[in-house]
């Protein structure tokens, strides 16, 4: 039942984001036709091809973005707390070592996903070819 309503709970909340997104998208003007040089079209990147004012969708794009990055970290981090205090308490080292080797490489996935995404979202101001490879490493080596 709780992967049931994971499951659903992840679904929904994507699909009201891509929703949500795609309707403030639609009220824009675009000025000319332009090639985004991305591999896939990055809702910054089309923002700041629009002429209309864009201030609505960065201001929803920042704030939504910010609350379930942070929801979605916390819940991954509350999850390796919880683990990491069951294993301190079991003796014994191979447990140790079993639990360190299966976190270690999603903790590694973890840092690099969040790691690249707020170096690309919130730390750049306008994209280059950092920024391409950022964007590649948290949508398609993760």
């Amino acid at each position: 039942g709780l992967c049931v309503l994971m499951v659903a709970a992840s679904w929904i909340i994507s699909c009201g984001n891509a929703l949500l997104h795609t309707v403030l998208m639609v009220q824009l003007l675009f000025c000319a036709d332009t090639v985004i040089t991305h591999f896939f079209c990055d809702l910054t990147v089309l923002l700041k091809l629009s002429c209309s004012d864009i201030s609505l969708n960065e201001f929803v794009l920042f704030a939504e973005e910010g609350v379930l990055s942070i929801l979605s970290l916390a819940i991954i981090l509350g999850s390796y707390i919880r683990i990491g205090t069951i294993i301190l308490k079991a003796p014994s080292t191979k447990r140790l070592l079993k639990a360190l080797s299966t976190c270690g490489s999603h903790l590694l996935v973890v840092s690099l996903f969040y790691g690249t995404l707020v170096g690309v979202n919130l730390l750049s101001s306008s994209w280059n070819s950092k920024d391409i490879i950022a964007s590649v490493m948290y949508s398609i080596v993760t």
